[in-house]
């Protein structure tokens, strides 16, 4: 069984990665970094990518998927709701 401590921690750590890689990658939109700056995109995208990778990864848990398939669910799960977020904003 996993340690549940381990498990919330490398759920932050995926949802934080996430988070910045979809910053570089997609990058805030001219007038944001003109309002807000660059600094609170990246905050922002790491916030959102951690709520995706606790969204991804629980739902697959109460699937009762093994092994770590959970995690790979973190990691879609933070992606997809990156990516819808990017979308409505």
């Amino acid at each position: 069984m996993r340690d549940p401590a381990v498990t919330f921690v490398v759920i932050l750590i995926i949802g934080i990665l996430a988070g910045i890689i979809f910053d570089r990658v997609a990058g805030p939109g001219w007038l944001t970094r003109q309002i807000a700056g660059s600094t609170r995109g990246l905050v922002t995208s790491s916030l959102i990518g951690i709520a995706g990778a606790f969204i991804g990864y629980h739902l697959l848990a109460l699937a009762n998927a093994g092994g770590y398939v959970p995690f790979i669910g973190a990691i879609v799960g933070a992606a997809l709701i990156l990516w819808v977020w990017r979308i409505i904003k």
